[in-house]
């Protein structure tokens, strides 16, 4: 495996490693060897309460390969929410990462009816803005509210941009989320996304937009197996937004 590796480096191609590959380090001497999975992502359907141990345990280890799945029933099913997979494209550091793990695009333009019916279909609600904008590499990394096995959140910064990913497990928990990580005297927009299961689309995600600063606290409570997800970058022009309680 590593002279296969060290291969890849020669011709100057990155690598990502699947199934039991145990982290060593390596990747600290070969750094195009961006990622692996040696994991138990959610082609396992783990519960959050699993990934929160992921968290703090395994990653230590290295980069790792979570295979994000979105629209699989597993999701719903099994593993928490759609809200807390957005929250892992943060809380798990990959350089490489995997997203939408067993979805599949919808087979023909004039079968877009079946969509609703094939819940590992892709499609297009609001929420995948997310997924679009988040970085893979950070600059910064705040570990906001934590607690192994129990609940996650986890703010990165890339340039003048941050990404906060909440992770919650099987009990009902209530956080205050303090931004003085944030540049004071400049004013923010955040999307934040959660879980709502008055949302009309099949993943249930609402995004609020709510103008934050430096000084700010955002008062979050979030349900057994749910998560939230943050992008927050500085605003041009200032609307008129309030900050308000969240119920996730």
């Amino acid at each position: 495996m590593h002279n296969a590796i060290k291969k890849c480096a020669d011709y100057r191609i990155v690598v990502d490693v699947h199934d039991e590959y145990r982290p060593t380090g390596f990747s600290r001497t070969y750094p195009n060897f961006l990622t692996q999975e040696g994991i138990r992502g959610d082609e396992e359907s783990p519960p959050n309460s699993h990934t929160l141990i992921t968290m703090f345990t395994r990653m230590l280890a290295g980069a790792g390969d979570n295979t994000i799945c979105y629209y699989d029933n597993r999701v719903s099913a099994k593993m928490g929410s759609h809200a807390s997979q957005l929250a892992k494209a943060v809380c798990i550091f990959s350089p490489l990462q995997f997203l939408y793990w067993y979805d599949r695009p919808v087979p023909s333009p004039d079968k877009k009816s079946e969509l609703w019916g094939k819940p590992n279909i892709l499609g297009d609600e609001p929420e995948l803005e997310f997924f679009d904008n988040v970085p893979t590499v950070w600059d910064e990394t705040r570990v906001l509210h934590a607690a192994i096995g129990e609940y996650g959140i986890i703010a990165r910064r890339k340039g003048n941009e941050w990404f906060i990913g909440g992770i919650n497990g099987i009990h009902k928990k209530s956080f205050d989320i303090k931004f003085s990580f944030l540049e004071p005297g400049i004013k923010y927009r955040a999307s934040v996304y959660s879980d709502d299961p008055s949302v009309n689309t099949r993943t249930h995600v609402r995004i609020d937009r709510i103008e934050i600063d430096w000084n700010n606290v955002l008062p979050v409570v979030l349900d057994p197996n749910k998560g939230f997800a943050m992008h927050i970058r500085p605003e041009v022009e200032t609307p008129k937004l309030g900050v308000s309680t969240l119920q996730l």
